[in-house]
């Protein structure tokens, strides 16, 4: 990457990598024909494949700044400080549009939960009696529509479904 951004003039820099930024966002990724005249097709595609690399690396794992600017010290002071700056201000941004393309990975989405929970004070089986239960009602958007499910689970499965959401949420946050 350091090669190649060193071909932009140091006053085009910002901007671009705001476009770039803006590309990973879901909007407009800049265009190689307003940088035709600075490199060549394979080099357009190298410095923009690197760019939005460094820019998901940094903000999926999280990265601190210093570590971010570690990361692009063979870069001369103008384009390091560029970096830096559309780092910062669009790093939330750039987040967001991680998750959301994480979250388009499947088609449903949780949109509101209610619980309640309930004492089975009468059963076909004596061992089920005094036992608690939880009602759970999902609201899922699939596809634009929302269908409601309702489960019914014992203390077991209860904590089963805990486990696995845990597990779940622990696979999301350290793959961005």
């Amino acid at each position: 990457m350091a090669r190649l951004l060193e071909k932009l003039p140091p006053g085009q820099a910002l901007e671009f990598l705001h476009k770039i930024a803006d590309g990973i966002c879901g909007r407009a990724y800049p265009r190689y024909h307003d940088y035709s005249n600075i490199w060549s097709l394979s080099e357009w595609m190298e410095v923009l494949e690197e760019t939005m690399a460094y820019f998901k690396t940094a903000v999926g794992r999280n990265i601190s700044d210093e570590e971010a600017a570690q990361q692009i010290i063979e870069l001369n002071s103008d384009y390091q400080e560029a970096i830096t700056k559309c780092l910062k201000g669009r790093k939330e941004e750039i987040r967001n549009a991680l998750v959301e393309k994480v979250n388009a990975i499947s088609s449903a989405q949780l949109q509101d939960f209610d619980w309640q929970l309930k004492l089975a004070l009468s059963s076909d089986k004596i061992s089920m009696l005094q036992m608690p239960l939880l009602n759970l009602d999902l609201d899922v958007r699939e596809n634009g529509e929302i269908k409601p499910i309702s489960i019914e689970m014992n203390k077991e499965e209860l904590q089963n479904l805990i486990n696995a959401l845990e597990a779940a949420n622990k696979v999301t946050f350290t793959d961005l």
